[in-house]
């Protein structure tokens, strides 16, 4: 579990241990609150709880809820001068209790405090041997969805999870409250220390950032929740028949702004329920050799949205992605906006939208052009206070 490719699911939690997300839009929503409540009424009924690792940020209340659950002592890492606190997963593995408090799943670990890069990587460990685990995780820290908060927020979101992960999970639950409760809390000292809360107003919590990240949780919740209902109706009533009849395909290449034409291809395809195949042409050596590190980069990404990742050899890549589409029954087709000038294209071959929307036409695929976002127009690195998903790192 080292990496972050996507193993089949049924490979991880067959014979393993149930996996109960608490999500949220933002930090401060309670998620952490609601774990510790129900891993003390787990405790009262007689389970074997502990806490692998929960961060209280100063909150009082959060703290007393610990009480009386065991704790198994955090590993200390000195990093670059200073001293860190990481879960000891080792401790946890062979304290082996029955369910396993761990907050903060999209946490990125600290360098040389474990075998593990990610605290998700972490919890699937866990999970794997048996350990029942309750977590935590904020909407923006998704990785389909992150993007789209940093161009809304102009935060950078570094924490990140793949979403098979949360998807993977047995029960996710919503915790939910107002953007106005939020901020109040915010005022009160209640999510941050007094000197923060300034900048997180003005920043991230403003209310029309926090408007937005709950209609995202809602609509994630919301898809889960539709499956849940469909995987019911296909083992109980086995005579109907429940298929999905959206297929998506997203073309790529390894040129700057593909990864963002990819989440936004991933947000629709879990929107339509529609499998989403994500499809690089390699239509020669030169480029192959140029692009490589960029291309797998891509490829993991398709991996952590969920998506299927395709390589075929082709001269001419519109004629192959549509080649393709039709093998496959593609019902829509993804593209990012063509670079090349109309001068171009007026002396050399079609471009590969233009070929593409001519074909798809006469075939009767839908097309969808997005534009690509500027490098230049990426968020600025912005220092907010830290959340609920990593003690010491950014959004």
């Amino acid at each position: 579990m080292a990496g972050a490719t996507r193993p089949d699911a049924t490979s991880v939690v067959e014979a393993a241990g149930h996996f109960r997300i608490y999500l949220g839009a933002a930090a401060g929503v309670g998620k952490t609150f609601s774990m510790l409540d129900e891993g003390q009424r787990r405790h009262g009924r007689g389970s074997d709880v502990v806490i692998g690792f929960v961060e209280c940020h100063g909150r009082h209340l959060t703290e007393e809820r610990m009480a009386g659950l065991e704790v198994v002592p955090r590993k200390v890492v000195e990093y670059r001068g200073t001293r860190f606190e990481e879960m000891d997963l080792d401790a946890v593995l062979k304290r082996h209790p029955k369910v396993a408090l761990v907050d903060e799943l999209a946490h990125t670990n600290v360098p040389g405090s474990g075998r593990h890069e990610k605290r998700w990587q972490d919890v699937l460990e866990l999970l794997e041997v048996g350990i029942d685990v309750i977590t935590t995780v904020n909407i923006q820290h998704l990785e389909s969805i992150a993007d789209a908060v940093e161009q809304m927020s102009e935060v950078q979101v570094r924490e990140r999870v793949p979403d098979w992960v949360v998807r993977m999970a047995d029960q996710i639950e919503l915790i939910d409250s107002s953007p106005e409760q939020l901020r109040r809390r915010m005022l009160h000292g209640n999510i941050y220390s007094q000197e923060k809360v300034p900048q997180a107003l003005t920043h991230f919590f403003r209310t029309d950032n926090l408007i937005a990240l709950r209609e995202l949780a809602l609509r994630f919740l919301a898809d889960e929740t539709e499956e849940e209902l469909l995987e019911h109706l296909q083992r109980h009533q086995a005579q109907i028949l429940w298929e999905t009849t959206e297929r998506i395909l997203v073309g790529v290449t390894g040129a700057p702004g593909i990864d963002a034409i990819i989440r936004r291809a991933a947000r629709m395809a879990a929107r339509l329920k529609a499998d989403l195949h994500v499809v690089h042409v390699i239509s020669g050596d030169v480029e192959h050799r140029s692009g490589a590190e960029r291309v797998a980069a891509l490829h993991r990404l398709a991996s952590d949205t969920g998506a299927h990742w395709h390589e075929v050899r082709a001269d001419d890549p519109g004629k192959a992605l549509m080649d393709f589409a039709r093998a496959h029954q593609i019902t829509q087709i993804i593209l990012g906006s063509s670079q090349r000038s109309r001068w171009q294209e007026l002396i050399g071959r079609d471009s590969v939208v233009r070929t593409v929307r001519r074909l798809a036409a006469s075939a009767g695929i839908d097309l969808h052009i997005i534009a690509r976002r500027d490098e230049s127009t990426e968020p600025q690195t912005v220092n907010p206070p830290e959340d609920s998903q990593g003690g010491s790192s950014h959004l």
